[in-house]
């Protein structure tokens, strides 16, 4: 029952957007289109699973018998880059179009703070492998499901009358703050 409630809560209530706040730029930056969304968030998945795996490996079997724990955040940074570029290599071979959407925010999955948040997180609440899995793919549906849904509404929004002073990037926070206090069960 805790691996269950450990997964529900990375999706939902301890979601890595709305209420950690990582992972803003490609929430931002990649969500004005559902078709884009979806793709960041499945390539996102992708990276941040396999880059727990790895990581946690490394750490629980290189960095931590080595006492070398310190280079954990670079370690880290280069498997997730690691990763990033192989995706990236994948993506322009065999679907140039989606390449040419994702634009700078697919290297940006690099950088992009929750996919790091999400590996660090891992180690600091020392989750055993199993947990660390559950947490990982939560994390990454919830991130999924939250840009996938922003974009949702954001394309909704698009054929809506709205004030001039309100299109674009100030309707679009109003929404993010409406989803996060719904996703961290806030009554309004």
């Amino acid at each position: 029952m805790n691996l269950i409630n450990l997964f529900v809560t990375s999706i939902f209530t301890e979601n890595i957007i709305l209420t950690k706040f990582l992972g803003i730029c490609p929430f931002m930056g990649t969500s004005k289109k559902e078709e884009t969304a979806y793709k960041m968030g499945i390539s996102v998945t992708i990276v941040v699973t396999l880059s727990s795996i790895i990581t946690y490996l490394l750490y629980k079997y290189l960095l931590v018998p080595t006492e070398t724990t310190y280079l954990k955040t670079l370690m880290f940074i280069l498997v997730i880059a690691s990763l990033v570029q192989m995706l990236e290599i994948i993506i322009k071979k065999y679907n140039k179009n989606l390449y040419k959407a994702f634009g700078i925010y697919l290297p940006l999955i690099t950088t992009n703070c929750a996919v790091l948040g999400i590996t660090l997180l891992n180690i600091s609440n020392d989750y055993n492998f199993i947990e660390m899995l559950i947490f990982s793919i939560g994390s990454s549906i919830g991130f999924t499901l939250v840009i996938y849904l922003f974009a949702s509404i954001r394309e909704y929004l698009n054929n809506k009358p709205i004030p001039e002073s309100f299109k674009g990037a100030p309707i679009a926070l109003i929404t993010a703050g409406i989803m996060a206090l719904l996703f961290m069960r806030v009554v309004i």
